[in-house]
């Protein structure tokens, strides 16, 4: 029997391919993106080398300086959006506001919650840095490595409920949630949105971007996605002093839970810019100034 994450998959799979001539234009847009990125990251390793930021201390896998033609990650990705009758979750509008900030940041430590059918377009658009994505189905990882075998993906659970919202949403006024920028501490001292069990990788980055696109949120009994958007803050917030901000950005903020949870925990005084359903949080280092309030 399928599972139910299998179910949402092809019912969005469906949906997505009944998109027909929008469907086509998206795709269409996602490759000129893809190649204009591409264009613009050529031009800037050609120019003068510049000194390097503190998102250059990436982990990442080395590449031979003398490196033709494109790379693979952009290619696969140019292939995959113009042969496939799939497209991302995303509209093009709400995907230009992750692109404009790619387009300035790149290459950059790059967190995704969710692996979908727009992970390859995230990996390629961050050409050079890395791309993580974590997700709660691993039979779903698994289909996706045999098609995308380059993408970094880790599972991870969750132990909410989407009935619990409303409970955790209280969570915004108690000191364990939100007395320090530190997940860790959070977590030891008992405060259910704190994520536990992630992926060292998450803790050994200094995550430039985040991205709250997963876990599934809509049936009463799925996790929802109110831990995710509370560790995407507390991510923010612990990042290294000098290193500047982070920026967040959460889908779905048509749904209640994503509304609540990241104007509560994101705050709205980090608020950069809202386009359909998606919502860009810039958030400070905490650690910066000691005693900075959990909001402005």
């Amino acid at each position: 029997m399928s599972s139910p994450m299998h179910v949402r998959k092809a019912i969005h799979f469906a949906s997505l391919r009944a998109q027909g001539k929008s469907g086509l234009a998206l795709r269409l847009l996602l490759a000129a993106a893809l190649a204009g990125f591409l264009l613009v990251f050529a031009a800037r390793s050609l120019s003068s080398p510049s000194p390097p930021s503190p998102s250059s201390r990436l982990q990442q896998q080395e590449t031979p300086a003398a490196e033709q033609g494109i790379p693979l990650a952009v290619a696969e990705a140019l292939v995959h959006y113009t042969t496939s009758n799939t497209t991302p979750q995303q509209t093009a509008d709400e995907i230009g506001v992750s692109l404009r900030v790619l387009q300035r940041r790149a290459p950059c430590n790059f967190l995704v919650f969710g692996l979908g059918f727009d992970s390859p377009m995230w990996a390629a658009l961050n050409h050079g840095g890395r791309t993580v994505f974590l997700e709660e189905d691993a039979s779903w990882i698994a289909n996706v490595r045999s098609k995308h075998p380059s993408l970094e993906s880790y599972h991870v659970t969750y132990d909410t409920v989407l009935t619990d919202a409303d409970a955790l949403l209280e969570l915004r006024s108690h000191p364990s949630c939100v007395a320090q920028p530190d997940l860790a501490a959070a977590a030891d001292a008992s405060c259910r949105l704190a994520l536990k069990n992630l992926p060292p990788v998450f803790h050994e980055l200094e995550w430039d971007l985040i991205m709250v696109d997963a876990p599934t949120g809509w049936t009463p009994q799925s996790p929802g996605r109110m831990g995710a958007i509370y560790t995407a803050g507390m991510a923010a917030r612990a990042r290294r002093p000098g290193d500047g901000p982070t920026d967040v950005f959460v889908h779905d903020v048509d749904r209640p839970v994503e509304d609540a949870f990241s104007k509560a925990f994101l705050c709205e005084g980090y608020l950069a810019e809202q386009v359909g359903r998606i919502r860009h949080f810039v958030i400070p280092s905490h650690r910066e100034k000691e005693g900075t309030p959990f909001c402005p």
